[in-house]
């Protein structure tokens, strides 16, 4: 391990990797730790004459993040890590920083500078700051605020952890590196131990194994919301050779995917538990146990209320810092996380923990996880349920019905609650929405229980063997009835084979094109209000996805969507 203020200046082999990179024209396609430092210093070199002293990262190519955020604290500057680079967000963000950099301008640069080699007049405060960005609870952007030194004792932690399970092998990632996990896994911690990352980003099995092909021994850097999706997509189980470990974080993993990742490949996910304020805190693995483990030299405890209070190497001070998550203890120093103890609110006058009730229903057979929202809108204060459900959920949804397992799910909570709080509305998903950070925002959530913007309510989906089964609410006052036809409307049904298309494209896995629609047939009409139910048949081999849609059991349309890969 090198310190990361001493990363441009250390006595590390030249030739130590930094990066695969399949555009580098280079002996295996590697980076090297010469021509890393010798970017990053050119870039410095040119930093330090500019006048500005903020500077926005919006780039998104690994390594050249790393050279200009290296290059930055090389030249006394602060990096300010925005989370996103739409242009709104980064105008919110407008007095945050006084100059931005982007991938056009890093490369650039490095194209029109002589590279040069650092210098020891270039020394790193250990304690140089820089700036994060995170939605908040109110989603309004938040800055937090940390140094070099709380990375580099994060990664020094990560590799007493888990450096000897990592070895040599490549960190191929499925995260983005602007929020604190994607920074620490795919950047911080590969530079600090000498050890390379991938310049490309995997967004599913078959990107992973020609990665894999690409780099040899690997490791995964994913989130819950990629890894759920992964296990049903083509090539999952083949991974040759299998990732040494993947990795997980953002959110807890659902206990059924990480079962599924043990029984495939030996072991569950390591999932980290941790926030932007506070690092890492505690990680765990499924197929061991559900309590999470504090990380080595991280302290826990639970106050009076509930809350979980750490004190960390991460945190920058010596001082317990109290977090808005509740545990219980185990016996043998490791926790159970209970829910947040920000998300308490009061319908018709009384109190629920919302987290409360998503783990009440998280103990019944059919749920495999579940959000609970308020809604607003209503007469009345009411909340809403989003439910993933099991195998024995989606069982239950198929032979039952949505109405008849949501007045299951119901009785179970009624248990516990008052009626008065119970969830009047229902949604029921494979998996819940999870962003690519992990995160799951309550907008998405709430977002659920209204149209999508192709138009339809999705109530139920749920997955059958390679069939996926939707019910779809057609709302009224969908603009497709405009016209077709004046005194009888009717849903179109090249809108049917739209949403057919677009559903299918979410589940199939990558981005492909059609090529044609076979055997397209048009049996009865689907009024304004109709909740039709559609099963899409996915054939990989044959590369088509086969549609039925149907209205109180009969049959409206079907056809088979024919497709071709993207290269």
């Amino acid at each position: 391990m090198i310190a990361l203020h001493d990363l441009l200046c250390a006595n590390r082999d030249a030739l130590t990797p930094v990066c695969r990179d399949d555009r580098a024209d280079t002996a295996n396609h590697i980076v090297t730790h010469a021509a890393f430092v010798a970017r990053t210093a050119t870039l410095a070199w040119w930093l330090r004459e500019q006048n500005e002293r903020r500077y926005a990262l919006c780039i998104d190519d690994p390594l050249d993040f790393a050279c200009a955020l290296f290059a930055l604290f090389a030249c006394g500057k602060e990096p300010v890590i925005p989370a996103s680079s739409a242009h709104g967000y980064l105008a919110d963000l407008a007095h945050a920083y006084d100059a931005m950099l982007t991938d056009d301008d890093v490369r650039a640069l490095a194209a029109t500078q002589t590279w040069r080699p650092a210098a020891p007049s270039m020394p790193i405060d250990p304690h140089a700051p820089l700036t994060l960005y995170t939605s908040g609870s109110s989603g309004t952007p938040k800055p937090i605020h940390k140094t070099l030194a709380q990375f580099d004792a994060e990664a020094r932690t990560l590799e007493r952890e888990w450096g000897a399970l990592v070895g040599d092998a490549t960190m191929l990632a499925s995260v983005p590196h602007r929020h604190i996990y994607g920074l620490l896994f795919r950047v911080m911690w590969p530079l600090a131990a000498g050890r390379a990352f991938d310049r490309a980003l995997c967004v599913e099995p078959k990107q992973v194994q020609s990665r894999i092909d690409h780099c040899g021994a690997s490791v995964m850097v994913s989130s819950p919301a990629q890894l759920v999706r992964w296990a049903a997509l083509a090539g999952f189980a083949e991974l040759t050779p299998a990732p040494r470990v993947f990795f997980s974080s953002g959110g807890p993993l659902a206990a059924d995917a990480a079962h599924d990742y043990a029984n495939v490949f030996g072991d569950a996910p390591v999932e980290i538990y941790g926030s932007t304020e506070t690092g890492g805190i505690a990680w765990r693995r499924q197929n061991e146990t559900s309590a999470w483990r504090p990380l080595d030299g991280v302290d826990v405890r639970r106050a009076d209320d509930g809350a979980l209070e750490v004190r960390s190497p991460h945190l920058g001070h010596g001082d317990w810092h109290r977090t808005d998550d509740a545990i219980l203890l185990d016996d043998d120093g490791r926790f159970r996380l209970q829910g947040r103890l920000d998300r308490v609110i009061k319908l018709d006058g009384k109190r629920v923990s919302l987290p409360e009730m998503e783990a009440r229903l998280a103990l019944h057979p059919y749920v495999t996880q579940a959000c609970v929202v308020p809604l607003a809108g209503a007469s009345r204060e009411r909340v809403g349920a989003v439910v993933a459900l099991s195998d024995a959920g989606s069982a239950a949804l198929r032979d039952e019905g949505r109405v008849a397992l949501a007045k299951s799910l119901r009785r179970h909570l009624a248990a516990y609650f008052d009626v008065v709080l119970l969830p009047r509305r229902w949604r029921f998903r494979i998996a819940l929405p999870f962003d690519v950070r992990g995160k799951l925002p309550v907008a998405a959530v709430t977002a659920a229980f209204g149209a999508r913007a192709e138009g339809f309510e999705v109530l139920s989906e749920a997955r059958d063997g390679d069939s996926l089964r939707y019910e779809l609410r057609v709302p009224p006052t969908l603009v497709h009835f405009g016209g077709h036809f004046p005194d009888l409307p009717i849903l179109p049904g090249v809108v049917q084979v739209d949403w057919a298309i677009r559903l299918a494209s979410e589940h199939v896995g990558r981005t492909r094109d059609t090529a044609s629609i076979d055997r397209l047939k048009f049996t009865a009409p689907v009024p304004p209000g109709a909740v039709l139910d559609l099963e899409l048949a996915h054939d990989a081999a044959r590369r088509r996805v086969r549609f039925a849609y149907r209205l109180n059991g009969r049959d409206c349309s079907s056809g088979v969507v024919v497709y071709r890969e993207r290269a």
